[in-house]
């Protein structure tokens, strides 16, 4: 561990010596990226050559809207797979982080649903389940009790005092008791 610490004038010279051998090597990559870019495009795209009648403008074109037609169909197909492929990895990123079991709890929002709503996302909207609470309480009957019942039979208090009124009322009463 007897290193040398270099002086703060020797690490700027090397790091700038670093910094222009890489800026060379970046020139050099762009220059031979042109250059394969021109070779590419001289051997896939010849020069166009306008025929002089119509005719052969409209084959041309025809030939032209073919290439394109190719092109745009080549594009979809791997943009597709593109597509795919990144499903899988973010599937399988899913899958390697539960195998981890490091997986974060997402904070818990509150959520104001009904109970219907919450069983239907839950089982899918497939199954049309809902849930009436009222449906399931007990049903409770009114028992009549005899006091009731003899108040029932008298009947309207109002009714007794007007047959009860007058000497006609006094005499049923006492017939009635007798």
């Amino acid at each position: 561990m007897s290193e040398k610490k270099m002086s703060s004038s020797r690490k700027h010279h090397l790091k700038s010596l670093m910094l222009s051998i890489a800026k060379g090597i970046l020139e050099q990559e762009a220059k031979d990226r042109e250059v394969e870019r021109q070779r590419y495009m001289a051997e896939t795209c010849q020069p166009l050559s306008l025929p002089s009648g119509i005719q052969a403008l409209q084959e041309l074109c025809r030939e032209l809207h073919h290439k394109i037609d190719v092109i745009d169909e080549e594009r979809y197909d791997l943009e597709m797979k593109v597509n795919k492929s990144a499903k899988e990895i973010e599937d399988l990123n899913i899958k390697v982080i539960d195998l981890k079991g490091k997986f974060k709890k997402p904070t818990l929002r509150k959520v104001r649903m009904s109970a219907d709503a919450m069983l239907q996302a839950l089982l899918g909207s497939k199954h049309k389940v809902s849930l009436d609470l009222r449906a399931n309480l007990k049903q409770v009957k009114k028992e009549v009790k005899e006091e009731d019942k003899e108040l029932r039979d008298v009947g309207d208090w109002r009714k007794n005092v007007e047959d009860k009124a007058g000497m006609d009322g006094r005499k049923k009463m006492f017939e009635t008791e007798a």
